[in-house]
């Protein structure tokens, strides 16, 4: 357990969280989403991570949940260095210098799951040889720059509107965090980030990523969301257990966008959350941890039983969602 920084050979400096032994058969990497950090998967992460004495049978997890490039208190980049691509091409080469051999989990959220895409259309072998399965948690595959926010034709031309005068503001760059007073901004996530009853500890997490977020990388990577188009990598999710999971009340990635990846990536099962908005990490944890559990579990029995590459195919399917969860296999957009 414990925190280091890593260094990109792009020369993006990471800030790193560790949790779970380092010699565990399975190493589980989270990624988040754009304008958050790393804590809004802390809960996960302590959970995935704890031991469980009533279950000697779980295998232990190493988690890896990192800062992405200018967020949090990783380093902050070039505007023209905020991309995608670039977060995929970060991903790669962390897991290969911290988790250099045995099998990966992936978890993306949002902008974290569009960098896992990238990476199987960018490091195709890295996906192919490690990884052992994916959660695809309230993203998308393309589509972004469509995307209502659940707001009107008016409202949604007046943040436009301020996006475009705010990436323009000689300030933005030299501002460290959008706000010193997260209680300022409470009321945006509350509309557009987080569900029907959701808890004040989900708030009060999702608040204070977005009052620490710097407001150079709010407008930098605004761009590469628009442009992030990924249809077409999701085939390479073929061959691996992937899940998507979704809020029914997620505004900024709405379900429909979910459908689309298990339209593409035609393995994958998806599991939608009643009344969850987009910060499904926070406000369903059991849930998210419960998918990335049998993630875990089915990559450390096929390790152990040694099973060649064509059979994965046979993993056992999981479990049903245990809080009652509505269930959809991978079926086509708008069904």
């Amino acid at each position: 357990m414990g925190t280091r920084s890593f260094r990109t050979s792009a020369g993006a400096g990471l800030h790193v969280e560790l949790d779970g032994p380092p010699d565990a058969p399975v190493t589980v990497v989270l990624a988040h989403g754009w304008t958050l950090d790393s804590r809004s998967w802390g809960p996960v992460a302590a959970a995935l991570s704890r031991r469980d004495p009533g279950d000697p049978a779980r295998p232990p997890v190493r988690v890896i949940r990192y800062d992405h490039r200018g967020h949090g208190r990783s380093e902050l980049v070039a505007r023209a260095d905020m991309t995608i691509d670039g977060l995929a091409d970060d991903l790669a080469e962390l897991v290969t210098e911290l988790a250099p051999t045995g099998p990966l989990v992936l978890g993306g959220h949002s902008m974290g799951g569009m960098a896992i895409m990238a990476l199987a259309e960018r490091h195709p072998a890295l996906l192919a040889e490690r990884v052992a399965g994916v959660a695809l948690v309230s993203t998308a595959s393309g589509g972004l720059a469509d995307t209502n926010l659940g707001l009107s034709v008016r409202v949604l031309g007046l943040v436009r509107k301020g996006e475009a005068k705010l990436a323009e503001a000689a300030w933005v760059d030299r501002r460290p965090a959008l706000t010193r007073r997260p209680a300022l901004l409470a009321p945006g996530p509350r509309a557009l980030l987080v569900g029907r009853g959701a808890d004040r500890g989900a708030l009060r997490i999702t608040t204070r990523c977005l009052a620490d977020c710097r407001p150079a990388v709010m407008v930098g990577f605004r761009p590469t969301l628009n442009e992030h188009e990924r249809d077409a990598a999701l085939a390479a999710f073929a061959g691996i257990p992937t899940e998507v999971l979704v809020g029914t009340n997620d505004k900024l990635t709405p379900v429909y966008q979910s459908r689309r990846i298990v339209e593409h990536a035609r393995r994958a099962r998806l599991t939608l959350y009643p009344g969850a908005g987009h910060m499904l990490p926070l406000e369903r944890v059991d849930g998210v941890v419960g998918r990335l559990t049998e993630l875990v579990e089915a990559a450390a029995r096929r390790t152990e039983t040694a099973m060649a590459p064509a059979q994965l195919d046979l993993a056992p399917g999981l479990s049903r969602e245990s809080s009652g969860s509505a269930l959809a296999r991978a079926t086509p957009a708008g069904t």
